[in-house]
């Protein structure tokens, strides 16, 4: 069985680590990973082959496209990436073919997605099985009736199956799509998609970073890094004034997609104790070592602190419901603590810090499924025998 997953992210990465790990949960069977979006340097299993589309993203408004390429018009980039995906389907067809996101998201992409859903459905590339997977929450729309209107006929016109990665005791998707129950289409919750930390490389890095007992490990962090500066620019300082109140190691990820003035800001107020990256593949690993986290609240972000536990301090990008209502589903679970814009004043940061590093890790198992991406795969391969 083959199998082909679309992602197209648009601001963070939030959503290709997601298809990853789906991707790799599907081991031994081949599959394609079609991306869209920047590219990030990643490991990929030998399973797993990554096809990436000639970039586009959104503006910070959400309202245009973007080419990746400055000296490359929109258009022309629009062209290239439908005759691609044409291309993908006609010589290497596969048995399924998963779109994350849309058709509940994503509809700027509509030019390539329709076509090949259509040709799918006219039987051109043999059999095919289209699954949508979606994360737990969606964005707020301006006509929440015609929005959900159009969603249920693309599900019921171009979709065999919806996958839904979240636990439906806590986050079921009826909480932010209200029609749910006329999805006429089967429905399948998997469970939250999270990846465990290797021992053997929490080992590893505890032995690289070398830090004797008395000192504090922080994590502080920005999923893909375009909405990240006006928290880690306060982190950072304070911090640099910390230094009397305790022994601490500050690890600061950026994310890939920060802007270079951005990064560069950060890069010249870090000193001593403080290091500063764009990204790391050992993100996790991290964050299983840590005596507290700083993050803002995208999914992956969130399932990184559910799997490991450690204390955080979050500040919800406010712009859009997503984030807010995901800290607040997971509050009851986590050592979590909700940073509001005017904590990130130096005084009143400091003392959130300290706070927090007084919180004990929890010892047992979050009790919510978080074994989507294994659930969604064995799902599939059984769906596809039956």
């Amino acid at each position: 069985m083959h199998i082909t997953i679309y992602c197209q992210y648009v601001w963070g990465m939030g959503h290709l680590f997601r298809s990853l790990e789906l991707a790799r949960a599907f081991e031994p069977h081949p599959v394609t990973v079609l991306a869209g979006g920047q590219p990030v340097d990643i490991d990929l299993p030998a399973h797993v082959e990554m096809v990436r589309l000639p970039t586009l993203f959104m503006d910070e408004k959400f309202t245009q496209l973007i080419s990746g390429e400055p000296d490359r018009d929109v258009d022309s980039v629009k062209k290239e990436r439908l005759e691609i995906l044409r291309q993908h389907f006609a010589t290497q067809p596969p048995d399924v073919f998963i779109i994350e996101l849309f058709p509940f998201g994503r509809t700027a992409f509509r030019f390539e997605l329709v076509p090949i859903l259509e040709n799918i459905r006219q039987g051109i590339y043999g059999t095919v099985r289209t699954v949508c997977s979606l994360r737990d929450i969606l964005v707020e729309k301006k006509d929440p009736d015609a929005y959900e209107q159009r969603v249920i006929g693309l599900l019921q016109q171009y979709f065999d199956l919806l996958m839904i990665h979240s636990d439906e005791r806590l986050l079921p998707l009826s909480k932010t799509f209200r029609r749910e129950g006329d999805i006429e289409i089967p429905v399948v919750y998997t469970g939250f998609i999270t990846r465990q930390p290797a021992p053997r490389r929490v080992a590893a890095l505890k032995e690289q970073l070398g830090l004797p007992d008395p000192v504090k490990l922080i994590v502080a962090s920005a999923g893909g890094g375009r909405s990240g500066f006006p928290l880690l620019e306060p982190v950072v300082q304070v911090f640099g004034r910390l230094d009397s109140a305790i022994d601490f190691h500050l690890e600061v990820f950026t994310g890939p997609f920060i802007p270079p003035q951005a990064y560069d800001a950060l890069e010249a107020m870090a000193a001593g104790r403080i290091r500063v990256r764009r990204f790391s593949g050992d993100f996790l690993e991290y964050l299983a070592l840590a005596d507290l986290s700083i993050s803002l609240a995208g999914y992956n972000t969130c399932m990184n602190l559910l799997v490991t536990g450690v204390p955080s301090l979050i500040l919800p990008y406010r712009r859009q419901r997503e984030q807010p209502l995901r800290v607040d589903a997971l509050r009851a679970y986590l050592p979590l603590h909700v940073l509001a814009p005017s904590d990130l004043e130096p005084g009143r940061l400091a003392r959130r810090v300290l706070d927090a590093l007084s919180e004990p890790r929890p010892f047992s198992r979050v009790p919510l499924n978080l074994d989507g991406a294994e659930t969604a795969a064995a799902y599939i391969v059984q769906w596809m025998q039956a």
